[in-house]
This record gives C-alpha cells, structure tokens and sequence, in this order.
C-alpha cells in the first residue's frame, strides 16, 4: 500500500485543505459564541423537565404512601420522569454536538428534522422576547447531503439574529417563521423571515462581507461564515425584505442525488 505524504500531494489539494481547517475553525469559535448568547435559554429548557422531573417524583412517593398504593398514578409519574428526563439529555446531546470541534461530516439528512432540533435550543429566547415563532415545513422533502452540524449553525445563526432584530423595535407584532420547500434547482430551499425593522435595500449584499455589522458589540462574522458553509455545500443564501416589514433569509442547498437518481 502506497501512503502518501505531504510531498506526494497536489498543491491545489493542499490549498482546500488549508481552506476547509480554517472554515472549520471559525465555523467552531462562531457556534461557540451562539451557544454562549443562548445560554440562559438553554438552561431554562433545560431546567422545565428536571423541575417536573422532580415534582412527579414527590407526587408517585405519595401515591406509593397511601393505603393501598396507587401503582397506577405512580407508573403515569414513572413515565412522565421518563419522557422529562430524556427530553433534558436530547437537549444537552444537541449543545454538546453543536459546540463540539470535529471535521465535516457528509451524510444523508433530513432537513426538516435539523431544524426542529435547532428550534428546540432557540424557542425559549423566542419566547422571552414576546416572539411568535411559527413552521411550515414541506413534506416528503428530498433528503440533502452535508454536515448537520455545519447546516444547523448556519440555521441557528439565523434565528438569533432575527430574534435580536425583532428585540431592539416595538412596531408591531414580533413574528418569525421558519420554511422549507422544493426549491427549482433540485434541492431544497430553507427560509427564515422575521417581522423586525429589515435590512436597508444598499446592505442586502453586504450584509454578508465578513466584519461588516450594524450592531453596536457584533463582530460581523456569523453571516459570513453562514454563507461559507452554504457555498462548501454546493447552495447560495441571500437576503431580501420581508413585506410588508422585516427581513427574510434564505438558502438553497442540492438534494443527495441517491435520493432521486432519476430526477
């Protein structure tokens, strides 16, 4: 067997090594960061179901005191624990996978079911900032092939920036809505549409240039390395106003061909 080393390899090969570790990375500081703004919310999620967890446990010790025990009330309470406590380790699985530093990973996925874990981690800084958050997710969607970690960054990212747009105005009622469909280039297209102040028509554009923000203590990173991600996957993502007001952000990314081969 021939093993190659570092010599043996194409300089253009090397170069998109260089490239991927470097996405990588910033991808990984920027998911860092977006847990770290999300914190307090996650801990809230995360602390509903033990509290309940807690509570149910109390409830089944005194249907266990009375004369004869209740053992039906005590197995409702055993499977209300159950659900509660599997619902708090789903959610501490979804941090730990989405701040953990690993390479890229290809693999058959079902977008619907990537963003609903995002919206998971999400909902409750929604609901603190007095957000109606909505989905229409298509059905029978093609399968996509890419890094669910990458593509659930990239959504996420999205989320907050709407959520905080949404936070900083008073006009009107603070909507987001999340949608997925068929998009015309055989794949599937992902939107995320807010109702807060929009992006003036001359920053569409740059709003994706890395550094570039509008926000007092931004880094103008999370957009950037959005996109990044999305073109690593062979998709686009661009930005458009949300009539009658807000923002809207979509991106495209192809459909694992193997899904639909004849397509």
């Amino acid at each position: 067997m021939h093993i190659r080393n570092e010599g043996d390899i194409p300089e253009s090969e090397l170069q998109s090594r260089a490239v991927d570790a470097e996405l990588a990375e910033r991808a990984h500081a920027n998911r860092v960061a977006a847990m770290g703004r999300l914190s307090a919310s996650i801990v809230h999620e995360v602390n509903q179901p033990i509290t309940a967890a807690v509570t149910d446990a109390h409830a089944a010790l005194r249907w266990l005191d009375t004369h004869p025990p209740n053992l039906a009330e005590v197995r409702q309470a055993l499977h209300r624990i159950v659900r509660g406590g599997n619902r708090a380790s789903a959610l501490v699985g979804r941090v730990r996978t989405l701040i953990m530093k690993a390479p890229p990973l290809r693999e058959r996925l079902d977008l619907n079911e990537a963003i609903l874990e995002v919206i998971d981690l999400a909902r409750a800084e929604a609901v603190k900032n007095d957000i109606a958050l909505t989905t229409r997710l298509a059905q029978d969607l093609p399968f996509i092939r890419g890094d669910r970690v990458q593509l659930q960054q990239v959504i996420l990212n999205l989320i907050i920036n709407a959520v905080e747009a949404m936070a900083e105005t008073s006009e009107g009622p603070r909507e987001l809505q999340i949608t997925t469909g068929e998009s015309g280039w055989d794949g599937v297209v992902v939107a995320v549409r807010d109702s807060g102040p929009g992006v003036a028509p001359a920053n569409l554009k740059r709003v994706f240039d890395a550094f570039y923000t509008t926000k007092p203590s931004g880094l103008g990173i999370g957009l950037s390395i959005c996109r990044s991600i999305v073109d690593a996957h062979g998709g686009r993502l661009w930005a458009s106003a949300n009539l009658p007001r807000g923002a809207v952000f979509q991106f495209h990314v192809p459909e694992d061909r193997a899904t639909h081969p004849l397509r």
